[in-house]
């Protein structure tokens, strides 16, 4: 009876002849600059991507989010920094369409609090910020809500902020999984839900 050593998947058997061995070698070294310059190129996207969106863009988006979700005794949305999680989601995931509707709705946001108090939405009180912003999402829940800029700014900041450190630990409580199981757990009211 004979015995055959089984290699694990992926391992290299040997011996290997001269000539395969110069192939591998060529190979990794055509996909070591080829990979180079892929990556690359996806770094100078990405930061052509954020580059579409300027500092200022952000700052209104910040505080957009934070009248959204507001800090209370836990941080807001701004403490999540969820200007750039929004341009992010909004260049990276969403369609021309969609990133320009966005887009004419954070001008739209800026211009209607420009003719209701004289002064750009982040100089607005937070008085101001919430009434404006309320009125945009009745608009945007008297049809279906899809497609309407503020539906979207709306998502993006529950969205950033329940997936952010502070949404997942301080917001609600966090456990890790997998854990025991605990089937009778005490509540007190007030406790916040869990996550």
């Amino acid at each position: 009876m004979t015995t055959k050593s089984v290699a694990p998947a992926g391992a290299l058997s040997l011996p290997i002849s001269r000539r395969e061995a110069v192939q591998r070698v060529m190979l990794l070294m055509g996909l070591a600059t080829v990979g180079s310059d892929v990556l690359l190129r996806g770094a100078s996207l990405a930061a052509d991507k954020m580059a579409r969106f300027s500092d200022g863009d952000r700052a209104l988006l910040d505080e957009i989010g934070e009248t959204i979700l507001p800090a209370t005794k836990i941080p807001g949305a701004k403490a999540t920094r969820i200007g750039a999680f929004m341009t992010m989601m909004v260049t990276d995931c969403y369609s021309p369409e969609e990133e320009a509707a966005f887009r004419a709705g954070m001008a739209t946001i800026d211009s209607t609090a420009r003719a209701k108090s004289g002064r750009g939405f982040v100089e607005c009180t937070s008085a101001e910020r919430t009434a404006l912003l309320t009125d945009f999402d009745r608009a945007a829940r008297g049809g279906d809500g899809k497609g309407h800029f503020f539906g979207l700014m709306k998502d993006l900041t529950i969205l950033g902020y329940f997936s952010s450190e502070i949404g997942c630990t301080q917001a609600v409580r966090y456990i890790e999984v997998p854990g025991a199981f605990h089937g009778d757990v005490p509540y007190k009211k007030g406790d916040p839900a869990w996550f």
